[in-house]
């Protein structure tokens, strides 16, 4: 069993042979095992189950998502949503903060926060401190890290096409923005 993160209703792949018996977490629709919680599924015996992952507040080195909120010449701001694969409750984000020296690891004195965010796109970043008392500082500087989705002034779902640009699949136009290495790739 592999250790890929299921969302409810979301079928659970099974190994070959007898149905396991099913615990928390899982149930059983038209003959298919079903996850009802987001989480990892985990055998306790002969016994299928899926353990509630307790939500809790960024701390240094957690990989985030957030949305970003507002931007400035020299920050833009996120509303932290998931940390470290943890979905937060509705209601109970965090603010992060990506300051234009955290954008990127080389040529900072050239990053422009306008040529790489704009408000709505989702960030995956990494939290490198608990900043101020009302925000985290957030950075993108890994090629790992950056816009993992963004939508174009037409309505469409962007792509991406190199490190900093992303294309509008309907209209076709580029729109710049510190695009993060799918990880599939």
């Amino acid at each position: 069993m592999s250790s890929d993160i299921v969302l409810p209703g979301q079928p659970i792949p099974l190994p070959r042979g007898p149905v396991p018996q099913l615990g928390g977490g899982t149930y059983s629709r038209d003959g298919t095992v079903r996850a009802s919680l987001v989480g990892v599924p985990q055998y306790s015996g002969s016994t299928l189950e899926i353990k509630r992952t307790r939500p809790h507040p960024p701390a240094p080195n957690s990989v985030v998502l957030g949305s970003v909120t507002r931007l400035s010449p020299l920050q833009a701001v996120l509303s932290i949503t998931v940390v470290d694969g943890v979905p937060l409750p509705p209601g109970e984000e965090f603010t992060g903060v990506i300051r234009v020296q955290d954008v990127r690891a080389t040529e900072k004195d050239k990053v422009k926060i306008a040529d790489c965010f704009r408000g709505g796109d989702v960030v995956r970043g990494l939290v490198l401190s608990l900043g101020d008392a009302r925000s985290y500082y957030v950075t993108t500087a890994r090629n790992d890290l950056g816009v993992i989705f963004a939508t174009s002034e037409a309505g469409a779902t962007m792509e991406p096409v190199s490190w900093q640009e992303m294309r509008c699949p309907k209209t076709g136009k580029i729109e710049k923005r510190k695009c993060a290495k799918p990880e599939s790739l």
